[in-house]
């Protein structure tokens, strides 16, 4: 079932002139390692920027630390580099000083779940209008291989020599249960899927999430690599989901961890009105006094 589209999201085009993935690419170069996940992430971004139509300067990157907190720096869109974990406060207080900017959050599994996994539910509550982009390696891999939130039972990392003794964080479940109104997953190694995720994710009007399996190189696990995920990955949408059915999107983000789904796992119908709609609202009204 397809979803209705939502268009109140101010992505409304304001360029003149068609953009380019040009128009978004920095002059820095990445430097993550060869084969890292991450590239295919930051394409996809410029892709659905490109899609999306609005400059470079109507849009503003928000990071924290790690290797996944460098795209704002791979970007021609304003940008910055937060401290560990505090990404999303940050972000929120650029959407409520200016509305009109479009603001996309960046960040790994550590900084989202770990320092940072306060402000997530508080970030979803009041639901601005953000786009949550969480690069899911199941390592700390800028620190060198250290279990993360999301590191699988059993799993040897450099601070689990014999073998990790934690559950690991369900992140589909978690904003889900939280009350996220867009949650997604994606993949790098699934190009097409991934941009229309994320295009769908910013014309959400509202508090977004996409949860992309992007595998470390260095530290991960070999056995679960771009081309071992693509094997495994199963489309939402080829079985038949409803992403407007919350309670179904609940039941299959069970299974992180052990199935790999992609798509759209739930996307709210009525979106309920922004906080930052709710400001200006409130700016209007004590201003006509």
């Amino acid at each position: 079932m397809s979803v209705p589209s939502t268009t109140d999201c101010g992505c409304a085009p304001s360029a003149a002139a068609p953009l380019t993935i040009k128009d978004f690419r920095s002059d820095l170069k990445p430097i993550w390692c060869p084969g890292c996940g991450d590239y295919g992430v930051v394409t996809a971004l410029y892709r659905a920027l490109v899609n999306i139509g609005r400059p470079a300067h109507e849009v503003a990157f928000i990071s924290g630390i790690g290797c996944s907190s460098r795209i704002p720096g791979y970007t021609t869109a304003y940008g910055f580099n937060t401290v560990h974990g505090r990404a999303l406060p940050v972000a929120q207080g650029i959407k409520m000083a200016n509305p009109d900017l479009l603001v996309l959050v960046a960040g790994g599994d550590g900084d989202g779940f770990s320092i940072g996994g306060g402000h997530v539910p508080h970030a979803i509550r009041r639901n601005l209008d953000l786009t949550y982009i969480v690069m899911d390696n199941h390592i700390y891999g800028l620190t060198k291989g250290q279990m993360s939130p999301t590191t699988p039972r059993g799993a040897k990392t450099n601070s689990t020599t014999y073998g990790s003794l934690e559950e690991p964080v369900n992140p589909l479940l978690y904003v889900l249960a939280y009350g996220a109104g867009f949650v997604a997953q994606g993949l790098p190694a699934d190009m097409e899927g991934l941009t229309k995720m994320i295009e769908a994710a910013i014309r959400y009007p509202g508090f977004s999430f996409v949860n992309i399996q992007s595998p470390c190189v260095t530290f991960g696990d070999p056995n679960d690599q771009m081309k071992v995920q693509k094997a495994k990955m199963k489309k939402l949408a080829d079985l038949g989901h409803d992403p407007t059915n919350r309670l179904r999107a609940m039941d299959l983000a069970q299974a992180y961890g052990t199935e790999l789904y992609t798509g759209i796992f739930y996307q709210n119908p009525t979106p309920p009105e922004t906080y930052d709609q709710m400001i200006r609202a409130r700016q209007a009204e004590l201003q006509a006094k």
